[in-house]
């Protein structure tokens, strides 16, 4: 049985719909291939950086759980 031919929404190319395509299924291989992405610092997070976040994060939970549920005395 063959495949069947899709006309891509991007570059309108006609091309055939494999189940082994990568990608989007109304686009063709071409358009369909990821853009390659530029490493930037703001991306990659390093472990120091992200524990750092999550204790600050923790501490701001901790902060609020008290001011919504403390007990006036």
């Amino acid at each position: 049985m063959p495949f069947p031919i899709k006309i891509c929404a991007i570059c309108s190319e006609e091309f055939e719909l494999r189940p082994d395509k990568p990608g989007f299924a109304n686009r063709c291989p071409k358009c369909s291939e990821p853009e390659e992405a530029e490493d930037s610092p703001e991306d990659h997070v390093d472990v120091v950086q992200r524990k750092a976040e999550q204790e600050m994060n923790a501490a701001r939970r901790r902060a609020i759980r008290d001011l919504l549920y403390r007990k006036d005395r």
